[in-house]
């Protein structure tokens, strides 16, 4: 399955017991060697919660969450009669996300999925620099300062805005940045390009996976970080290379909503 083209092998961990997910991953996702995907996704039962995610990336690092696959998540469990709810609640590393399913003619078609409040403190990032939050921290590169703004979504971000998303080296730089000793647990790298305050253009270096084509996580991020830096409305499209993404930064009660399309592939056993 695939959300805004950053695409996961989705296991259904009612039926399937996987011993060593962290093994399987980096077997499934090899574009050449497996199946290919940006990573490995368990969809299991929770103590407290309707569902339960666990995800790991390309290199079998486990993550904390992603915006992306629990939106499919939503639309797996929908669609294959796990359940009949159309407001479910997903357990995740990061907490507890509430997913809220549009249907249409019987499958989800969206989903918007509340992602909580964005954490700015940057010891909770975390982030290794002084202050109450790290807004346009220096971040150097090979002799280069790069400005970044520093968000966790339930696992950590570094939003660096940048005038042609396009042109930029994402591979050079986020490699580097997501390896830097500012960032004790790795991060996510996003590249931003502010077209308007209602749209932003997005790369992202996704931390265990380089680049992919989409992080739901990542466009919450960095709509937040725009909002910090004064560049963009408190909601905005976010243009990502696999799809569009509708982020909004709600005043009301601080929370972060992602809304976006769940796209199922193919179906297939692994031998």
């Amino acid at each position: 399955m695939h959300g805004a083209g950053n695409d996961y092998v989705y296991i259904n961990g009612f039926k399937e017991k996987i011993e060593n997910p962290a093994e399987l991953a980096i077997r499934v996702s090899n574009r050449n060697f497996g199946i290919g995907s940006d990573g490995l996704v368990l969809i299991l039962p929770s103590d407290t919660c309707d569902f339960r995610m666990r995800m790991f990336n390309s290199d079998g690092s486990e993550s904390e969450m992603c915006g992306n696959a629990s939106r499919c998540v939503g639309k797996y469990v929908f669609d294959m009669g796990l359940t009949t709810k159309t407001a479910l609640t997903l357990e995740t590393l990061a907490g507890v996300k509430h997913l809220y399913l549009n249907v249409e003619n019987g499958v989800v078609d969206t989903v918007c999925v509340d992602m909580g409040e964005p954490v700015l403190t940057p010891a909770l990032v975390p982030v290794q620099v002084e202050g109450d939050r790290a807004i346009q921290i220096p971040v150097e590169v090979n002799g280069v300062t790069y400005s970044a703004t520093c968000v966790s979504m339930g696992n950590p971000h570094a939003v660096i805005f940048v005038d042609d998303v396009e042109t930029f080296d994402v591979h050079g730089i986020g490699r580097v940045i997501e390896n830097h000793p500012l960032f004790p647990r790795r991060t996510n790298v996003e590249f931003v390009q502010v077209v308007s305050p209602t749209l932003l253009k997005m790369r992202v270096w996704e931390r265990g996976a380089g680049e992919t084509l989409a992080c739901g996580t990542g466009a919450c991020a960095s709509l937040v970080a725009a909002c910090l830096n004064d560049h963009s409305d408190r909601t905005a499209t976010l243009q990502l290379l696999g799809g569009n993404l509708t982020i909004e930064w709600r005043a009301t009660d601080n929370r972060v909503y992602m809304t976006g399309g769940a796209v199922s592939v193919f179906e297939g056993e692994l031998f």
